[in-house]
């Protein structure tokens, strides 16, 4: 199985579900073996921990500055063989050299379907808000490779929610999170897991 490296920065719903996919049988060509966050308080280092998976915490904010924040992101990343990267909730934009390390080997879930509600400034709730002040009936989720340009990589995989008369910001959230996000990460991990597996990519590589 291949190395998964999961990045995330708040409470790791999405790690959540690759989590449970995994002890489900969805995901079977790769396995998380690291969990890495940008904030120390973030819960999903407790469901990482709680569930044997290694972590650690590089804070931007303690870095002499942004080459020194993305050399010892992949510093780590090297050390703990990762293979496959899976930014979860990750709320920090990535350099060139740490995408270019990782090319077509680096994906992320974005709670629109892109490209609708994406790029620079729509994270989180901010998606949702934007969404309902549009008028929109149909938004989503998105699984994307990494680029250089922010939600611009090729799109994996999408799946579409309705929005409900009466939605708030949170309650369409939850919808494209339950309906959408954690179905479709899961199938994304495994079937770009089991992609890199069958071009030969292995542990030691």
């Amino acid at each position: 199985m291949l190395n998964i490296g999961v990045l995330i920065s708040g409470g790791g719903t999405n790690l959540q579900a690759l989590i449970d996919a995994q002890k489900t049988g969805i995901i079977t060509s790769g396995r998380i073996t690291l969990v890495l966050s940008n904030r120390k308080d973030a819960y999903g280092l407790v469901r990482a921990t709680q569930n044997g998976i290694k972590t650690q915490v590089i804070q931007r904010k303690v870095c002499a500055d942004n080459e020194t924040f993305d050399r010892q992101l992949l510093e780590v990343l090297r050390a703990h063989q990762i293979q496959i990267v899976v930014l979860a909730g990750f709320l920090s934009i990535l350099s060139d050299a740490v995408v270019k390390e990782y090319p077509n080997r680096m994906i992320n879930i974005h709670p629109s379907l892109i490209p609708s509600f994406c790029g620079k400034g729509f994270y989180g709730l901010r998606v949702h808000e934007a969404v309902l002040q549009k008028g929109v009936k149909i938004t989503g989720a998105t699984v994307h490779y990494v680029s250089d340009i922010p939600d611009g990589g090729d799109i994996i995989m999408q799946k579409a929610v309705d929005v409900l008369e009466g939605d708030t910001p949170e309650t369409l959230q939850r919808r494209v999170m339950e309906e959408a996000e954690w179905k479709i990460l899961p199938e994304a991990v495994e079937l770009v897991c089991r992609t890199w597996k069958e071009k030969g990519l292995d542990c030691h590589e």
